[in-house]
């Protein structure tokens, strides 16, 4: 079975689009600082193996990185949190609703079975010149059966 990374992709940023808290939603990692408003960014960060394989193929964590930004430089301050936790929210229950994202994964590794489970850390960038609050999604996926292991 070949790994359908782009439908996997697709059916991540569907959900951001779908949110209706994203102005913009890319489908990589930008280059440059995004505009005002949420923008969301989902890329691969990582594809490993796991342990749940079977004895004639091996499963598949595909790890995605699902970045949220906004810039600092906008008011009410107090309202930025507020605002990134609250699109970070609707995306959890997107992915833990759709558990297999319209079955193209096993499952969203929602508590860690192997590995890092479905998890957000906040923080700070700086693009461009401008200061963004971020949050960061990391969205694990397993897929069954990736790779034959040859006899």
């Amino acid at each position: 079975m070949a790994l359908d990374v782009q439908g996997i992709l697709d059916a991540v940023a569907s959900h951001a689009l779908a949110s209706g808290y994203f102005e913009r939603v890319n489908t990589h990692e930008p280059a440059n600082a995004p505009g005002y408003g949420l923008t969301a960014a989902v890329w691969v960060d990582r594809m490993d193996t796991v342990l749940s394989s079977g004895l004639a193929s091996t499963t598949g964590r595909l790890v995605f990185n699902i970045r949220l930004y906004t810039s600092m430089q906008q008011e009410p301050a107090d309202a930025i949190d507020p605002n990134m936790t609250a699109a970070a929210d609707a995306l959890f229950r997107a992915y833990i609703g759709d558990f297999t994202l319209g079955g193209l994964v096993r499952q969203v590794d929602v508590r860690g079975q192997h590995g890092i489970g479905l998890e957000t850390r906040a923080g700070y960038l700086e693009q461009d010149g401008m200061l963004l609050r971020v949050y960061t999604i990391t969205l694990p996926c397993i897929v069954n059966d990736l790779w034959s292991e040859a006899p």
